[in-house]
């Protein structure tokens, strides 16, 4: 029986291995992120280095810190309060970055510790000569994990003549100062991101399905929110292998795939004796795609989302639960159409090739800078392969480097994952604290200076020194940057609301427009009521203009009437009434008349019409031939 035993982990290690070799002829791509070194001037450039598979990268930001390596445990490998060594900064100071050899440890056992330790960030020095190469988490069986989800810090990876020249430069006593920038690690071409994520419904490999069912969990709400505001453009991936055709009929293969060979998984339990096989695996792997195709042609692909997390919890394989039966139980729940699922899904026995899967094959390779897919989980953003740990906020924090400035959603805009840059004094953009209107713009990436629009009305400016209303309705905005003043129950403005921004004293008042409006004086400056009979009184913003001896004032002609002309103006509107009241009189006398003459006319037209059938007594009766008897 252990004979036996051997022999299929042997057959499973061999089965494992073409696998893997197959994989390790792709191109994998290691992504990467730019390192600044500030000073010492010797070695000042930018330069270089790789994301680490762990830890937070900050994703379209930058940390600027200093470079520190410590005297003992260069490798990072024991705990540094063994040796009294902390990296915690001082008030005033800024953050360290610890400088850690490569070797002995585990890159993420390093990066814990130094956090441990107060470090903000790790460059861990390549010790040998090679191109960069990606950090990774450790195998399951090699560490205890349980610190992974916790490291917090970023972490990059060095060339080794780099290492060299920060270990010379401090060992002269030269300050190492240095930015780490992922500004550019995501492509931002404009307001819509797309991202795919590889990955996986088997949930026995350890703590790697642990961490991804957790995020599938956690993540779910965001995912849902930016799908269905259109932010986002989400496509689930699962990764199969073939089976060589030399192993297509062995036990190995008929376990581990699916449709003769084709497409195939590594089995749960990598034991062949007990629990689920790979293709049990391969199978729920394609019926998770499917439901993602047949919801997104319904136009809801966000459903997709509510289906793997209750998968995860009502059909765990500990419970023995990991089938087609409680799938489908899901499947109805959600008003998804099962026959549509069950048709994509096929014949998983069937020797002919599945659609689904082959385009999952083909998807495995890498296009353009995006490199092949070969680990699990993968989230890829806007074709380039997220590097970090699964977990919601670090997530969103490289999806939201993927927005274009300025057209990232409100969930990128949270505490949790941004710093507003304009509560500290306005970004130092312009402002206008009595409206409470700013040119600053908070965006992921940082702020910028903008010019705002306000209840439709633009302002125009640089957005750093001024912003000004412009255009119609700009008025109603702070009056449009105008002179405004009111006394009593008369408001006079500056302000022109037409589609000019020009600020202009009004009639009766004089200066910029903008800060001040001085009435004019028209009495003192002789502008009004200048006739011989007048007498000038200056009011605010007008004047008031009366005639001696009871003459009246005309202010168009600037005059005063005498009283003949009033007695002339009398007369005329006498005769005007006069002339108005005769024509109407006139009026009605026509129309009596002729109301008379119709009437008239069309009694005689009866009276003729009836004599035709009929004797009027005023006729005398016909006579005619008659005979006597």
């Amino acid at each position: 029986m252990v004979i036996i035993m051997n022999q299929e982990k042997l057959g499973f290690f061999s089965v494992s291995f073409l696998l893997i070799l197959g994989l390790a002829m792709g191109r994998f791509v290691v992504e990467k992120n730019n390192l600044k070194v500030t000073s010492p001037d010797s070695i000042k450039g930018i330069y270089e280095c790789a994301i680490g598979n762990f830890g937070v990268p900050q994703y379209g930001g930058t940390l600027v810190g200093t470079v520190v390596y410590p005297k003992s445990n260069q490798k990072a490998c024991k705990s540094y309060s063994d040796f009294d060594i902390t990296f915690k900064s001082k008030a005033g100071r800024l953050p360290t970055f610890v400088l850690i050899d490569r070797g002995d440890c585990f890159f993420t056992l390093k990066a814990w510790i130094a956090q441990q330790a107060g470090a903000a960030a790790i460059l861990v020095a390549d010790n040998k000569a090679e191109p960069l190469i990606t950090m990774d988490t450790p195998e399951e069986d090699k560490s205890d994990a349980d610190y992974l989800q916790n490291i917090t810090i970023p972490s990059a990876l060095i060339t080794k003549s780099l290492g060299d020249s920060l270990k010379s430069a401090l060992s002269k006593g030269d300050m190492v100062n240095m930015k780490l920038d992922w500004t550019e690690s995501v492509p931002h071409p404009d307001e819509r991101v797309e991202y795919e994520l590889w990955t996986n419904s088997n949930d026995q490999c350890g703590k790697k399905c642990d961490t991804q069912i957790e995020f599938l969990k956690n993540f779910k709400g965001a995912a849902q929110i930016l799908e269905k505001g259109g932010h986002t453009q989400f496509t689930p991936h699962y990764i199969t292998w073939y089976c060589p055709e030399a192993f297509t009929l062995s036990k190995q293969c008929k376990s581990q795939c699916i449709n003769h060979g084709r497409y195939c998984a590594p089995d749960p339990e990598q034991d062949f004796t007990k629990g689920y096989d790979g293709k049990d695996v391969v199978v729920q792997n394609l019926r998770q795609a499917c439901v993602y195709r047949v919801l997104n042609e319904t136009g809801k692909p966000w459903v997709w989302w509510d289906y793997v997390t209750d998968f995860a919890i009502r059909c765990p394989m500990k419970d023995k639960k990991y089938t087609k039966e409680c799938a489908d139980e899901i499947i109805k729940s959600l008003d998804i159409d099962l026959k549509k699922v069950d048709k994509c899904i096929g014949d998983p026995d069937a020797d002919v090739e599945n659609p689904i899967l082959k385009a999952e094959q083909e998807s495995q390779v890498g296009k353009g800078s995006r490199g092949d897919v070969t680990i699990l989980p993968t989230l890829v953003v806007n074709n380039r392969q997220y590097r970090g740990k699964l977990e919601k906020g670090a997530v969103l924090k490289a999806m939201c480097s993927g927005f274009q400035e300025s057209t990232e959603p409100a969930i990128c805009l949270t505490e949790d994952l941004n710093t507003n840059e304009c509560l500290e004094n306005n970004g130092g953009c312009w402002q206008d604290k009595a409206s409470n209107i700013t040119a600053c713009r908070d965006t992921y990436r940082g702020r910028l200076c903008e010019c705002p629009t306000v209840q439709g009305v633009k302002f125009a400016g640089d957005g750093y020194t001024h912003c000004k209303a412009s255009g119609a309705l700009h008025c109603g905005i702070n009056n449009g940057g105008c002179w405004r003043e009111t006394r009593g129950s008369y408001t006079y403005s500056a302000c022109v609301d037409d589609h000019s921004s020009d600020c202009k004293c009004p009639l009766g008042f004089k200066g910029d427009g903008v800060k001040s409006c001085e009435d004019v004086n028209e009495c003192k400056e002789k502008t009004g009521c200048q006739c011989p009979d007048c007498k000038c009184k200056n009011t605010w913003g007008s004047y008031e203009c009366s005639c001696k001896n009871g003459l009246l004032y005309m202010r168009e002609h600037d005059t005063c009437i005498g009283s003949s002309k009033v007695g002339t103006t009398k007369l005329s509107w006498s005769f005007l009434w006069v002339l108005i009241i005769g024509v109407g009189v006139a009026g009605l006398a026509g129309y009596a008349v002729y109301k008379y003459r119709i009437r008239s006319y069309m009694d005689a037209e009866i009276r003729g019409i009836m004599a035709q059938y009929m004797p009027l007594e005023s006729q005398p009766t016909p006579s005619g031939p008659h005979m006597d008897i």
